[in-house]
């Protein structure tokens, strides 16, 4: 009995898709989510940090410089494999990207040469930054400071309405919580 549900449900799901168009495609998959989804737990539909990256580098295939959350937007910006710099933006609810402004941004100051050789990527840095700090990641920046030679992530993490910097080390991939502030704008 279980087979012809899945089997009812993706034929239903398909005709929706033949009538309907992507827009009700992502109605009809949202529907099948909460209705597998475990009763106690609230349905979020929103693409995460590690969401949003994903679907950044799986359109702009390189490494993640900087993400940021603003409203119904993630910010992602990637360095290509090609030395280009990619700015994108990536839909919290539908997780399509758009790209913003593609060009050959490197300056000559070795920053994205930097930023492609570290041992820690950004998808690392967000893992390291929870793991130090629990929450939810909000941004991610690349920080290449000149004057002493450090090379490190500035991960911001939001528990409740307080928002965390953690710095995560670009070699060693080791986290320390630089501070927190109380955060009442509801962002």
């Amino acid at each position: 009995m279980h087979g012809k549900h899945k089997a009812y449900v993706a034929t239903a799901a398909a005709v929706v898709l033949v009538a309907g168009g992507p827009a009700a495609a992502a109605a009809a998959h949202t529907t099948g989510a909460a209705r597998t989804a475990p009763a106690a737990a609230p349905v979020r539909a929103d693409v995460d940090a590690a969401g949003a990256v994903a679907a950044a580098l799986k359109k702009y295939p390189g490494v993640v410089e900087s993400l940021d959350k603003d409203g119904a937007v993630w910010h992602v910006d990637v360095i290509g494999k090609n030395g280009k710099h990619a700015e994108l933006t990536v839909d919290t609810r539908s997780g399509k990207v758009f790209t913003e402004n593609a060009d050959n941004d490197d300056s000559g100051d070795g920053g994205n040469k930097a930023l492609r050789g570290a041992k820690v990527t950004a998808q690392q840095a967000m893992k390291a930054a929870v793991a130090a700090h629990s929450g939810q990641v909000r941004s991610v920046e690349w920080d290449d400071d000149d004057d002493n030679g450090s090379r490190y992530w500035n991960v911001e993490i939001q528990s409740g309405n307080k928002t965390t910097n953690v710095h995560v080390d670009a070699t060693s991939g080791k986290a320390t919580v630089s501070g927190s502030d109380s955060d009442n704008d509801g962002n």
